[in-house]
């Protein structure tokens, strides 16, 4: 059985965040399939293929980025759920948020967070991050999908 891609799932509530994170990835040479959510409830239905997504075929490993302030569900409780169901937990999760707060930094890597990274606020800054991001995505490893 061949081994399937890595799928991004990008959750994202701001539509000019989420189409910079993509288009950026895309010049770092990211070709992976990229998955756009826009809050908590749907980043969680998608990765446990529930809810909306009850029907999605598995469709190989996934690598979460996650914002931290969204609707309905904010970042951090979906790190801690995924994070607390066996079927999920070797998900990787990279936070991609603006709050730099040392103290919600420390609990989402004790949640069990990959990565953490502080969104510039300032456009260029913000663009050059996501290029960074797209060269660490090119070397990393991804566990496959449980269950």
């Amino acid at each position: 059985m061949p081994e399937q891609s890595l799928v991004i799932v990008l959750a994202e509530d701001d539509d000019g965040h989420a189409s910079l994170v993509q288009r950026n990835l895309k010049r770092a040479g990211i070709a992976n399939e990229i998955v756009r959510l826009e809050d908590g409830q749907q980043a969680l239905d998608y990765v446990r293929r529930e809810g909306e997504h009850a029907g999605r075929p598995p469709n190989g490993p996934l690598l979460l980025l996650l914002d931290i302030n969204m609707p309905r569900v904010d970042g951090v409780e979906v790190l801690r759920r995924i994070k607390a169901d066996e079927t999920t937990a070797k998900t990787p999760v990279i936070m991609l948020t603006t709050t730099d707060d040392p103290r919600e930094v420390q609990r989402c890597y004790e949640l069990g967070c990959s990565v953490y990274i502080t969104k510039p606020v300032e456009y260029e800054a913000f663009v050059e991050a996501v290029k960074r991001l797209g060269m660490f995505l090119q070397v990393v490893s991804i566990p496959p999908q449980g269950g």
